[in-house]
């Protein structure tokens, strides 16, 4: 079996990762490999210069009424059985970065731009013999959906209609939504032949609109979302006010998709390497975090407030040991991830409830991440009113294995989960977590027995109870330290596997 994954990301690669999805497209076609599948991997090369690479191909495509070359380059590396290609086009380079944030008025233009020219490179190269045909191909998120429209409405591509087409969704909140014309970013100003059915391709709350990931949803053989839980979630209407986050407008074709049998929900994995067990102290988390903070500040010649009051309280940190429980987060600032610590309670809000229940405990919390502005700067804020809070804005690999190795709780209230692979790497290093019983955290963590969970129906009972939930938490770990540390044991010993993974893409998405 020959499978072909594209996708926007690839954490195999140097630079072309920015979320979970660059780990799934680098660890998922290892595991498959060792199950006797060829992979090739398909991704821009957005003017990633420092890559061993060969040249594979070129080809021409009718792209925005123009003729376009694009360059497929096969890099070098040692991986048997997956081959990684990058496709290299000007207009992957111009940002120098994965993604572009456009107006607000102007959502995924100039990324959806970017994303169309290069599934219909990913098309032409599988009609010129360039790219390998696939028994199986494997499209990750909105960014590759176009590849299943061209395939399904373009007479050109009519040989490789048949193609078995895998479609996963990452993240339903971001859908890629363009309009249909009238607009340079659209999808008859990319493609101004195409003959397509606007039914199957509309956005079901804007109908003049192109919604690429409802079009893959559609198209595809197999939809698969990144967890049981979250494949059940997303069949039912979000509800902002009660604090649920389920299909996004896309509830109706998921349901349509899973009354076909085509919708399948499969838990991404996680990495156990043979460990080494070095031991490591609060005096290399507070080291890193320094060296860290300092690289930080030198990017800008003047110092942001952020950084400043970080490296004050980080200073208070190394003069007084930690008495109490170390409690660590590490993500990206998004709603998604903080919605619920910033909410309002009473005269001032969630996070700050929890820093004082920690303090109670004698204990601090530090949270690395960097994301929505406006989340960035009340964190900073939180942090200024809250002696026992350290927020690390942006992120640093060293500082956050740290944190896994030595937090004693790792708080993740996301209010929706496709999945997580943050909780998954704290119960790696045998931190027990504390989360809201969403998507793949619910798949993930069980109360009390690897691990600490809350739920409730509306956005202000579910703060409520993030709060019991922690202060019970916070006293079985000072109380029953027996129970504390069996409960730890099973963080650790969780097991999953992408072999397992790579099982289930097979039997379920790929057959």
């Amino acid at each position: 079996m020959h499978v072909l994954m594209v996708a926007a990301e690839n954490d195999a690669l140097p630079g072309a990762k920015v979320g979970g999805v660059a780990d799934v497209v680098r660890d998922a076609p290892k595991a498959l490999a060792e199950q006797g599948i060829t992979v090739d991997v398909v991704i821009p090369d957005y003017g990633i210069h420092d890559l061993n690479r060969t040249h594979i191909g070129d080809v021409t495509v009718a792209f925005n009424a123009h003729p376009h070359v694009l360059t497929l380059f096969k890099v070098e590396q040692s991986q048997s059985n997956v081959t990684q290609i990058v496709i290299s086009h000007p207009l992957f380079s111009n940002s120098g970065s994965v993604y572009c944030n456009d107006a607000p008025g102007r959502p995924f233009a100039t990324d959806a731009t970017k994303f169309a020219l290069f599934n219909a490179a990913v098309c032409e190269a599988l009609l010129q013999g360039v790219l390998k045909r696939p028994t199986a191909l494997h499209l990750h998120d909105w960014h590759s959906a176009c590849v299943a429209v061209l395939l399904k409405f373009e007479p050109r591509y009519q040989t490789l209609s048949n193609l078995n087409i895998a479609y996963t969704v990452h993240n339903i909140a971001l859908q890629g939504i363009r309009p249909f014309k009238y607009d340079d970013s659209s999808l008859e100003a990319w493609f101004p032949s195409l003959s397509y059915d606007g039914q199957q391709l509309c956005d079901p709350r804007y109908p003049h609109c192109f919604n690429p990931m409802r079009s893959a949803i559609n198209l595809a053989n197999k939809v698969h979302l990144v967890s049981p839980t979250y494949s059940q979630e997303v069949l039912k209407p979000s509800n902002y006010e009660h604090g649920f986050f389920g299909g996004e407008g896309l509830e109706q074709d998921l349901k349509n998709a899973a009354d076909k049998g085509k919708l399948v929900g499969i838990l991404n994995g996680c990495e156990y390497p043979n460990s080494t067990d070095k031991k490591v102290s609060m005096d290399d988390l507070y080291s890193q975090a320094q060296d860290t903070l300092f690289n930080w500040m030198a990017k800008t010649p003047q110092l942001e407030s952020g950084y400043y009051i970080a490296h004050q309280r980080l200073q208070q940190f190394m003069a007084s040991p930690v008495k109490g429980p170390l409690v660590t987060s590490v993500g990206r600032l998004t709603e998604q991830k903080v919605l619920l610590l910033c909410q309002s309670i009473e005269s001032s809000l969630v996070i700050d409830e929890v820093c004082k229940i920690v303090d109670e405990f004698n204990g601090r919390i530090i949270i690395l991440g960097s994301g929505d502005e406006a989340l960035e700067e009340a964190f900073t804020k939180a942090m200024a009113r809250n002696a026992n809070l350290l927020f690390l804005k942006g992120y640093g690999q060293g500082v956050g294995d740290l944190m896994y190795q030595l937090g004693d709780l790792f708080l993740m209230p996301s209010s929706f989960e496709p999945c997580g692979i943050s909780q998954m790497l704290a119960m790696r290093a045998g931190q027990p977590c504390l989360v809201h019983s969403v998507g793949g955290l619910k798949d993930t963590v069980k109360h009390n027995d690897n691990g600490f969970s809350f739920n409730a129906g509306t956005l202000s009972k579910q703060a409520d109870s993030l709060l019991k939930c922690l202060d019970e938490t916070l006293t079985l770990h000072k109380e029953q330290p027996k129970q504390w540390q069996k409960i730890k044991a099973n963080a650790k010993g969780a097991r999953f596997s992408w072999t397992q993974v790579a099982t289930d893409y097979i039997s379920y998405l790929y057959q």
